[in-house]
Formats: structure tokens, sequence, C-alpha cells
């Protein structure tokens, strides 16, 4: 079946065409500045590649457009939307409703809206991607796969907090994690390419991006995830603080006379290695060649988010009682060789040792450690809309969709 998988933003759509038999991407792309002047980008796997400004005044405006490219007699690469069997979207905080994917219903919607104040800058950036298709394809199947989902398995000791009981009881506020469809797409990923079986070995995978996160997954199900009731929690990132303590917060707020709006500002849009570079920069590639250049600033930066990373992987290699697998995936996991050389330079009480060129090696899935190493060291390209693909066909299998 052909699969669209939408990642709705709040000025951006992301979208992918998938087979779900081959798995093969059929065509790709992303609508970016809507609301603002609208770029459109394109490509499918017949070489055909686009790039243009197109007028996006909104959501449904950027679904119309994807929508009109991918039957366009010239660029398009079917018929008509029809051939479009399934849409799957990626919904960011499920809260404790949802610990799978399922066809989105009003009923879904209804409780998923009942969440926005739980991720006020994603979920309702989802729901606008959702309604737009509804409206353009009102008939035609739609699922839901949660960034929360996977994490729903770990238990109480490691998602409350020490607050009163009641905070949890009436407010549901918890350690809920994020990046789960990466994190449960690379954990499985790394089983296969070590021919391990998923539900036997511990993995630990850094999602490390602009966005940052960790995972403990013992057998196959997570039991640890660094952010908590929202992704600002854990480790220090492009502009989110990670963790800091609650009581530094209304120190500062009362002698710098901010209100709670604009600490939250601060903490997730001013922080981060942004903060600690001095506002030099949220993109490690430039921090890393301004601490080339000697910008002290940067380079503690960079120093500090190799050891928060490093620390949580220790914690986690604690709270399973061992660890087959360290995974790094996303942007910086993926591409920053130096961060990940440091990082396990902090673990070398677990037995590992980094394969110098083996670490400075680009692919899909490729183990850094060498030989004498007691864990092995991982780098896996991460694929969410993958993951969204086979999660949406699944769904799509038991309402009997072929």
């Amino acid at each position: 079946m052909k699969i669209l998988v939408i990642n709705s933003g709040s000025s951006s759509l992301k979208f992918q065409v998938i087979d779900s038999e081959t798995e093969q991407v059929l065509a790709r792309g992303v609508c970016e500045r809507i609301g603002i002047d609208g770029i459109f980008t394109y490509k499918t796997s017949t070489g055909i590649s686009i790039k243009e400004s197109v007028p996006m005044q909104n959501h449904t405006q950027a679904v119309h457009t994807l929508l009109d490219t991918l039957v366009d007699p010239e660029k398009g690469i079917m018929k008509d939307f029809s051939d479009i069997d399934v849409i799957g979207h990626r919904l960011v905080h499920g809260g404790e409703k949802f610990s799978g994917s399922v066809v989105i219903t009003d009923e879904v919607i209804q409780a998923m809206t009942e969440c926005n104040d739980l991720a006020p800058l994603h979920n309702p950036a989802n729901l606008v991607g959702v309604e737009a298709c509804r409206k353009l394809m009102p008939n035609t199947l739609m699922a839901g796969v949660f960034d929360t989902a996977f994490n729903q398995t770990m238990e109480p000791k490691a998602f409350l907090y020490g607050l009163p009981y009641w905070c949890y009881e009436k407010h549901k506020i918890r350690r809920y994690g994020f990046h789960g469809i990466s994190h449960k797409y690379v954990s499985q990923r790394a089983a296969e390419f070590m021919g391990q079986d998923p539900g036997r070995v511990k993995t630990i995978v850094c999602h490390l991006g602009n966005g940052a996160s960790i995972s403990a997954v013992k057998y196959g199900r997570v039991i640890d995830n660094s952010m908590g009731f929202t992704p600002l929690e854990g480790l220090v990132m492009g502009t989110r603080c990670g963790d800091v303590d609650p009581g530094a917060l209304e120190y500062l707020a009362k002698k710098e006379n901010l209100d709670f709006q604009q600490i939250m500002t601060i903490l997730n849009q001013e922080s981060g290695v942004l903060g600690i570079s001095k506002n030099y920069s949220s993109d490690f590639r430039e921090l890393k060649d301004a601490e080339i250049k000697y910008n002290e600033k940067a380079a503690l930066a960079r120093e500090i988010f190799a050891y928060k990373v490093a620390k949580y992987v220790g914690s986690y290699a604690a709270a399973m009682n061992g660890v087959d697998n360290i995974v790094f995936t996303a942007g910086v996991g993926e591409n920053d060789s130096d961060i990940r050389q440091e990082i396990c330079e902090y673990l070398g009480f677990l037995g590992i040792t980094i394969d110098e060129v083996k670490n400075r090696e680009r692919a899909e899935a490729v183990r850094i450690s060498d030989g004498t190493s007691r864990v092995n060291v991982l780098v896996i390209r991460t694929n969410e809309e993958l993951e969204i693909a086979r999660e949406v066909a699944a769904v799509a299998r038991k309402m009997g969709k072929q």
C-alpha cells in the first residue's frame, strides 16, 4: 500500500510517500515558511527535483500543494488521490491515553486537544496538519503515531517525580519522554544490524540533535527516557536548558523581575549550547568551527553537552544493570565524530574502546567500537518516517486494508 507520512510543525510540513511492501520512498519533500512566503521542496525516486516559492498561507494550502504535485501529470507519482491508501501523522504528545498507534477519529482528536497544554509548541501544529488532510481527503484512512507511545512502558519508579502524589493523580504530572519514534526505530535497527534478538539485549539510544534525548531500552521496552513532562528536561540541547534546579528559576525571576512566561522563553529558546556559547550559535557544526578558532565558550558548550550525555549513559547502564549496545543517532549523533569520541572517553569503565577510523565512517549503520570493546557502540541513521509508515501499515491491516 502507498502511505503518505506527514510531520506537521508550526510553520512547516514534511512529507514522504512510502510503498509499505518495498519500503521504498517514492517521493519526499517539505513545505516551509507556511504563513510567511512559502517554500516548497520536492524529490521523487525517479529523479524529479523541485525547489520553488509557493504561496502557502496555512497548512491546508500546504497539503493542497503537496497533493497537487503528487498527482501532477509531469511531476507526480500517482494518477489521483485514491492511490494513497492511508495517511500517517506524527503526533507528539498523547499523554497516558495512547500507548500505540491509532486510527484518527473525532475522539482521538479530542483526546489530543486535551494534551495541548503538555506540548503547546507541537500538538496544535500536528492537529492543524490532521485537519487539513481530513478536509481535502475525507474518505482516506488516517492513523496517528505518537512520539510518547514507545515510552509508555516506563514504570512508576522511573516516571514519577518527587512531588505530592496528587500532582500526578489530578494533573498527570510525570515523565513522559519523547523522540519515541526514533528511539524505537534505532533500537530495533541496532539489534538487526548486530544480529541480535531485540527482546534479549539492553540498548541505550542517544538521539542527539538540536533537541536531544537518551533512552534505556531493556529487552525491547523503554525503562527510562531523559526528557520529562515536556521536552525541556534532560540533556543540554541546542536552545533548551535541560535539567536545572527549579529554585534557580525563582531566584532569577526575582533578581531580573521576570514573569513565568519570560522565564520559559529563556529556558526554551535562549539556553542550551546557544546560551552557554554567549549566543554564538545553537548549531553544533558552527560551535565546532568556533572551537577550532579558540572560542572558549563554544568549546565549553560542546564540552558540557558531551559530559551530560555521558552522565545519562552511565546512569542508564546502572538502571539496566548492564548494557549491550550504545547507539548514536540524529543530526549530531550521526555526524559529529568528535562529540562521539569525547562521550565515549568518559565510558571507559564500561570497557568501551573506539576504532578511530570507523568512528569517522559515514554509513546508514556502522559499529564504531573495536574488537576489544565489551559494549557495542554504533551509529545508526534514524528514519522516523519509515517507522511511522510501518506503524501505520500495521494499523491499516487491522482495518482490513492490504
